[in-house]
């Protein structure tokens, strides 16, 4: 498929989303400060070591679709629904617009790995926009003055634009700040192809794909799935309305597409 025939869904105005400045803000700032305190280098690599072994539990993709009907991210300014609303209406978007299943299961799943708050971690470990560690923070990242607290900050190691890391090597040799996207990048890896993975990977991942920045560590593969990505982020933000989609309706549909591409159990 060309990404040429790839267009939004429908839409209000983009000016009302990921809107930093209207009532309620506290509560995200909050946030994004506590999340750019403690998203190191160490933290990171501990997390990684704890949650990549996939030896917390083994249950259903669609059992843990039903926690997240228990969810609300708190770092979302636009939707106060249940995360599952969210992916169904970012996944009926997608379908709705004749794209192939993997990109409408891509839709449906990409918030999956917000499972671990059932698992124990705090919402800021798990959700918010994600950036690099381990190099000089962007001013390009959402609430970037908050980094101010970050140790990494002061770290000679990493404080300077390339850090830890070489020019040009690719954003997979790069840490990102822990969170659902590259847990479930993990997760999905074996399952879906790598355009799908981009999207699972580097969704929130907005100073990249939206704002430019962070593009002297990229390389080929990443500059050529950067069209994915950003081919996906309209269907992600601009799909959330108050009025979702009758999931006992869609259910059969989305367990046939997950039966396709998925395992009946997944090791979380």
């Amino acid at each position: 498929m060309s990404l040429d025939t790839l267009s939004a869904p429908p839409e209000k105005a983009k000016e009302a989303y990921r809107d930093y400045e209207k009532a309620g803000i506290d509560r995200i700032r909050q946030f994004y400060q506590t999340n750019h305190r403690y998203q190191t280098v160490d933290f990171v690599l501990e997390k990684k070591a704890r949650w990549l072994g996939f030896n917390e539990r083994a249950m259903s993709p669609w059992a843990a679709l039903d926690f997240l009907n228990t969810l609300v991210d708190e770092s979302d300014p636009d939707i106060e629904l249940p995360q599952v609303v969210h992916l169904l209406q970012t996944a009926e978007a997608i379908r709705q617009d004749g794209h192939p299943d993997w990109f409408v299961l891509t839709g449906f799943l990409h918030d999956l790995g917000k499972v671990l708050c059932l698992f124990g971690e705090p919402q800021w470990a798990v959700v918010g926009d994600t950036f690099p560690v381990g190099c000089k923070h962007s001013d390009k990242v959402v609430f970037a003055e908050f980094f101010s607290d970050n140790p990494d900050s002061l770290d000679e190691r990493y404080n300077n634009p390339l850090g830890m890391y070489a020019a040009g090597c690719g954003l997979d040799a790069v840490h990102l700040s822990w969170g659902h996207d590259e847990y479930l990048y993990h997760l999905l890896k074996p399952y879906l192809p790598i355009e799908a993975l981009y999207m699972i990977r580097y969704h929130s991942f907005y100073a990249w794909h939206r704002e430019g920045a962070y593009r002297h560590l990229t390389n080929a593969q990443d500059e050529a799935n950067l069209r994915w990505v950003q081919a996906f982020n309209p269907y992600d933000l601009y799909s959330k309305n108050p009025n979702p989609p009758v999931m006992a309706t869609l259910r059969p549909y989305y367990e046939d597409l997950m039966a396709k591409y998925l395992p009946s159990t997944l090791r979380f």
